[in-house]
């Protein structure tokens, strides 16, 4: 629905465009685009711990949009505005994979998100468990997906600023 796409596509993702686009006033402040910067890094990294002990298939696919906007903003942090647009378009298509499969497995499991009650989902719905996978190894960066190509990027750009953020 309508709000779904605002709350979770459009507002999400807003910040991430309007510091892209008004990226002039930020070099203009190099203290405030290194908070940017730290910001987003230590957010990358508590939203992924954060998604490793929940159990709700959503709020797993939830958190771990946080650590990929934490990607995002890590990029911007360090003046790699193409690379932070890059991995909003890639992250765009792979999440809305992975939340277009939860909700047919979810489905598919009479209305459970519980992950610790599901088990054997890949005999009832083999397409939804393969474009799942197919998604998850976007999200995870693994060589050739997608998110493999978005992050390197975003990752390079952080080593090769010298500010700090690349360790």
């Amino acid at each position: 629905p309508v709000s779904a796409l605002i709350h979770a596509a459009t507002m999400v993702t807003a910040g991430v465009y309007l510091i892209a686009r008004t990226n002039g006033l930020f070099l203009l402040a190099p203290d405030i685009l290194h908070l940017v910067g730290v910001v987003g890094g230590v957010t990358l990294v508590l939203a992924g711990f954060a998604a490793l002990v929940q159990t709700d298939i959503k709020r797993i696919l939830a958190y771990s949009t946080m650590s990929q906007i934490g990607y995002m903003f890590l990029a911007l942090g360090v003046g790699a505005w193409d690379a932070a647009i890059f991995h909003l378009m890639t992250h765009a298509f792979f999440k809305a994979l992975l939340f277009l499969g939860a909700g047919a497995v979810i489905h598919a499991m009479s209305d459970e998100q519980d992950m610790r009650k599901m088990g054997g989902i890949w005999r009832a719905i083999p397409l939804t468990y393969t474009l799942m996978w197919i998604g998850s190894l976007a999200l995870a960066g693994v060589p050739f997906f997608s998110g493999f190509f978005s992050k390197d990027i975003i990752l390079e750009s952080a080593f090769a600023a010298h500010t700090g953020l690349g360790y």
